[in-house]
């Protein structure tokens, strides 16, 4: 027997092999229930209380209909189910099969580009996780779902016509401008650093893929202040690209103190053409309908940054989580492209009170956040109800058959 041929014979020998193994494995019900109509993907998640096997699945709708992505996944000690329904049948009840399927390349992939990590969505590029290329972490380039590039490319790479003012900016990151008076967010001298101490997990699969890190944030004396632990979770999503950011701060060394200033933290620097001060129809609107530079400051849920790009209006929403330190978050963002949610920032931004707080050694503050990238305006693009599904998700109930 040729070598090709003994090869598909043993490749078909392996699909017989799970196919038998896949029939007779167990399957459970899953009903969901709650939640609005979206024009968007919802990502229904969950925690288990009843054994799943890890891996890929698919869930069967009574009624019929094409089979939705789901995946089960273990990390951290806990064990949770996520299923992502498309617009057409959010807002209804929904009862369905799971059943294990075989691993498909259809969904996430994170694999490694070095010390970093590249990450995919159906087989296209999404973004790079970078912790080789700066004083801290970040995500460069962050592609929507149109495949055009979401973020500004300066200081990595230089593109015609784009700005090139505060080269600290990068893509996508997160950090703050004082802490314990030392400056994490610009790169000025003797600024801080953040370097990723240990990789957790790293997950992926047919409804979603994982990335789970540790961080020491470093004087400039090479000294811990902090430390964090980020869990960043991106899904296999078609009409927009999204993604889950939540990170934990913990004062393991001593009290750690977050300074009022407007530098900070969960941030995002838009292209070029799509900034308001460019004039070509960038456009910053928030949860409490305020508009541009009248959104620079004030709390709010959410904030969508939309304007043009290669020729179509698309946008980034960031949305804060219910549970987030100081929620709903105030925010720095500006005309010029920058787009970050901070808690901090209070007498920059015009209050009388200070925005000063100190995590006692030992303790820690959580942070939720959820980016969409989309395409069109905020109200087409359905922002608003993609909070709502965000902050209250649909109900799940799982029962074994």
């Amino acid at each position: 027997m040729s070598g090709l041929l003994r090869g598909f014979s043993m490749v078909a020998l392996a699909i017989v092999a799970w196919s038998a193994v896949a029939s007779a494995a167990p399957t459970w019900t899953v009903t969901i229930k709650g939640g609005e109509s979206s024009t968007l993907e919802v990502i229904v998640s969950t925690d288990l209380s009843i054994p799943i096997p890890p891996g890929a699945y698919s869930l069967t709708l009574q009624g019929g209909g094409n089979p939705l992505p789901a995946q089960v996944i273990t990390d951290n000690g806990q064990t949770s189910l996520t299923v992502i329904v498309p617009s057409s049948l959010t807002g209804t009840a929904l009862t369905g099969t799971l059943a294990p399927i075989a691993p498909t390349k259809t969904g996430v992939e994170i694999f490694p580009d070095g010390k970093n990590l590249s990450v995919t969505v159906g087989g296209q590029p999404l973004t790079t996780y970078l912790i080789d290329a700066g004083p801290k972490p970040y995500y460069f380039p962050l592609y929507g779902p149109t495949g055009a590039l979401y973020t500004r490319s300066f200081p990595m790479k230089d593109i015609e016509g784009e700005k090139r003012d505060h080269p600290h900016q990068r893509s996508f990151w997160f950090t703050h401008g004082k802490v314990n008076n030392i400056d994490f967010w610009s790169e000025v001298p003797n600024h801080g650093n953040i370097r990723e101490t240990r990789r957790y997990a790293v997950v992926s699969g047919p409804a979603l893929g994982l990335i789970r890190t540790a961080d020491d944030w470093l004087g400039p004396d090479g000294s811990t202040i902090l430390t964090d632990e980020r869990t960043v979770r991106f899904y296999a999503t078609k009409t927009s690209r999204v993604i889950d950011f939540d990170i934990v701060l913990a004062a393991t060394v001593g009290d750690v103190t977050f300074g009022d200033t407007k530098e900070g933290m969960l941030g995002v620097r838009v292209p070029t053409s799509m900034d308001v001060s460019s004039k070509k129809g960038g456009k910053i609107t928030n949860s409490e309908g305020q508009i541009d530079l009248k959104a620079w400051g004030q709390p709010a849920p959410w904030v969508d940054y939309t304007g043009p790009v290669d020729g179509k209006t698309v946008g980034i929403a960031i949305l804060n989580g219910p549970g987030s330190f100081r929620y709903p978050t105030t925010w720095h963002v500006r005309d010029y492209g920058l787009f970050a949610a901070n808690p901090f920032g209070y007498k920059d931004f015009g209050r009388k009170e200070s925005g000063d707080y100190t995590i006692p050694k030992g303790e820690s503050i959580g942070f939720r956040y959820r980016l969409i990238l989309h395409e069109g305006e905020t109200e087409k693009a359905g922002i608003r109800n993609a909070y709502t599904t965000y902050a209250k998700p649909p109900q799940v109930t799982v029962k074994a058959d």
